[in-house]
């Protein structure tokens, strides 16, 4: 791979909804490209890319494997990224360092609610994509139905390049738009391995015309010599289209489609086909922008010969070799025994072992290239997010976002002994998971475990009793709670200590103001004429930070305020950093209560596939659990309904479910926004808290 130019490598990832079938079409990448010899099943627990036990006896998707495949005298690094919300930080991280996508479609289901989701989250960092309708031999599959459900929903430009030969049970092969050819699938005791290209039938050439006419009229708004060929009626060749189209797809202005059934082997081929034609090398995408130590802007372009720099995008834990740290190489080149910068710590390391990644196997590496996605050892500071470059050209990478926790359990150990174990599986689990939190209640002696969802949760701490030992209590789940006030409140603080020699003084004057929801904190300094020495500025607003951990409402974070610090007074001699502080966390608290504070619940987008005959029982279900009914829709004789359920009323709804409605119902749920918890139940909450804390008090 490191004498392939780099124009011939694609990094690329796969996402779509649970059960689209990502890890399938996955295992046949890996199969038809010589990778592996054999077919991996997700069902059968033996998919290469789901290496995790939890992942094979689960038969889903947990963390992203990464593995490189040759195909076409190119090389494509595949991240096969897990389906359900719960780790959606797995897509999130991917996408911010991939140039490509295959976006899964099923081609029953059509756009579902997390399909939409990992869309959204491509289009945040603007990577071009592939649609692929799967399954096309299902029951009920639709493919036109599909395409327009895309362009309706997602609202985008996309255009068939494969169209089916059939549906379901009659699925036989596909016509190829730019080939002009159909190609069918054998079935040859290999399941379809063997394929056979004919003429287009002729039933269909009147369709296909129309296809591939309005192909070329899409892609010609983007290229100059296809747009005057066709206008001139000029024959036009494979490769301008190709050329043309890829071009688009670049920009993102297109998205080809293909279809096919991973499943029975159909379409892959094409598939990786289309990856090489459309998608973008690392050459194709804009040069990575970084800021400099004097806060500049730099730009770095993905060239062997420029300055190293990388993006720590993952972080994982191996039983063998310790830390492994995933970057992606942005420009330059490193070796084995290279020091590096980490510009987010401010320190130097020494490169261990640069590591090429087949799922859980290593494939040892001297060097690395712009362009690579590898594993690397020896980095013992580095974490999600972190850059690496040059020492001597020190430049700092835009950093991930990752979206924050909305349910948390308590966890106790009966010993100090498996206390330690537990805070190295935690060090070392949050350093892999951005969105696994761990804190202490110093109030209730707890140790709090904060994530995405119950199976996020659940996972988690099966991992930390199997891969370290860890023998706890787990308490119930609960919901993250945030409080946050609703008016302007304004008051001053003195904080005078006198205990013989210095003592303490501080005064601050401040005012609390709302904040729209979503926008989490601000602080401003309004003052003038050094009635506060500018040293002590950042205490008051250290201070502020460290009252807002722990609203004196219900003892949840306050967010989505305001605090604007326009007066006070110092001492020569007794004000210090911790009087300004200290005087700034009791003011806060003081304010607070008079802002008729608020609490706030996450609120879930919910979204359930149920037969009609069950439809008036889950409605009702939903209804008693404070859900709102947005859309009631037919969904192939079933009914789908959407809505908005606040998370506190979702522990348990799987099993009622299922009990329910015979277990032919499923549903789906992801964090929408932060909403008001109604009146009528707020003392409740607040009282429970309240309890909880006091029977922990000494």
């Amino acid at each position: 791979m490191e004498s392939v130019p780099l124009g011939r490598i694609r990094n690329i990832g796969i996402m779509a909804h649970i059960d689209a079938g990502k890890t399938t079409v996955s295992e046949r990448i890996l199969f038809f490209s010589g990778r592996t010899h054999k077919l991996g099943e997700v069902h059968d627990g033996e998919a290469v890319m789901d290496w995790m036990d939890q992942e094979k006896e689960r038969g889903i998707t947990i963390t992203s494997a990464a593995t490189t495949v040759p195909w076409a005298g190119h090389y494509i690094t595949l991240i096969d990224t897990p389906g359900h919300v719960d780790f959606t930080v797995e897509v999130e991280r991917s996408l911010r360092i991939l140039d490509g996508a295959i976006v899964l479609f099923c081609a029953v289901g059509g756009v579902e609610p997390q399909s939409e989701q990992v869309w959204n989250q491509s289009e945040k960092y603007n990577v071009p994509k592939l649609a692929f309708i799967n399954k096309m031999d299902r029951v009920g599959a639709d493919f036109y139905g599909v395409v327009e459900e895309i362009k309706r929903e997602l609202n985008e430009n996309v255009i068939p390049i494969t169209i089916p030969i059939g549906q379901g049970e009659h699925f036989a092969g596909v016509v190829h738009l730019i080939m002009q050819k159909a190609i069918y699938y054998r079935q040859d005791g290999k399941e379809n391995v063997v394929y056979e290209v004919k003429e287009i039938p002729p039933e269909m050439k009147e369709e296909i015309k129309k296809h591939r006419t309005n192909l070329i009229e899409k892609i010609a708004d983007y290229d100059d010599v296809l747009l005057d060929k066709y206008l001139h009626e000029k024959d036009i060749m494979e490769e301008e289209i190709i050329r043309a189209l890829r071009k688009a797809v670049i920009a993102n202005k297109i998205i080809p489609v293909f279809c096919g059934s991973a499943f029975k082997n159909k379409g892959i081929r094409l598939l990786l086909d289309g990856v090489v034609n459309f998608l973008p090398s690392p050459c194709d995408i804009p040069p990575i922008v970084g800021n400099t130590p004097d806060n500049k802007k730099e730009t770095r372009i993905a060239d062997e010969n420029a300055p190293f720099a990388a993006l720590v995008f993952k972080i994982l834990t191996d039983r063998h070799v310790g830390k492994l740290v995933f970057i992606r190489i942005y420009s330059g080149t490193i070796e084995q025994g290279d020091t590096v910068l980490n510009t987010n710590m401010d320190k130097k390391e020494r490169i261990g072992r640069i590591l090429r990644m087949h799922a859980n196997r290593q494939e040892g590496l001297e060097k690395a290239r712009c362009g690579d996605i590898v594993a690397i050892v020896g980095l013992v500071n580095a974490k999600t997010g972190d850059t690496i470059c040059d020492p001597d050209f020190p430049i700092t990478l835009e950093n991930i976002e990752f979206p924050s926790p909305v349910m948390s359990v308590s966890i106790k150990t009966q010993d100090k002994l498996m206390g330690e174990k537990m805070m190295n599986a935690i060090h070392a689990l949050s350093n892999e998971d951005p969105t696994f939190i761990a804190s202490y209640d110093s109030e209730t002696k707890e140790t709090i475990l904060s994530g995405m969802g119950e199976l996020h949760l659940e996972v988690l701490v099966e991992r930390m009793k199997r891969e370290f030992g860890v023998i706890a209590e787990i308490g119930k789940p609960e919901v993250a709670y945030r409080e946050t006030g609703v008016t302007v409140a304004e008051g001053q603080y003195k904080h005078v200590k006198q205990t013989g020699g210095h003592g303490q003084y501080a005064h601050v004057c401040m005012r609390l103001e709302p904040l729209k929801a979503g926008s989490g904190f601000e602080f401003v300094n309004e003052i003038k004429g050094g009635h506060i020495p500018s040293q002590y500025i950042p205490s008051v607003e250290k201070g502020v930070i460290a009252a807002m951990q722990r609203g004196p409402f219900a003892a949840y974070p306050v967010v989505d305020m305001r605090v604007v610090l326009f007066d006070g007074s110092y001492h020569e001699v007794d004000s210090s950093d911790f009087a300004f502080a200290e005087a700034a966390r009791c003011c806060f608290r003081n304010l607070f209560v008079k802002t008729n504070p608020v609490l706030l619940e996450p609120v879930m987008s919910v979204d359930v596939t149920v037969p009609e005959e069950f439809m008036g029982a889950v409605l009702g279900v939903l209804c008693q659990r404070r859900g709102r009914i947005e859309e009631m829709v037919d969904d192939n004789g079933d009914k789908h309904i959407s809505g908005f359920v606040p998370l506190a009323e979702m522990f348990g709804f799987a099993g009622v479910m299922r009990s329910l409605t015979q277990g032919r119902a499923n549903f789906t749920m992801m964090f929408e926004k932060y909403e008001v918890v109604p009146v009528s139940i707020i003392q409740s909450i607040v009282e429970k808290r309240k309890d909880k804390i006091h029977r922990y008090q000494p």
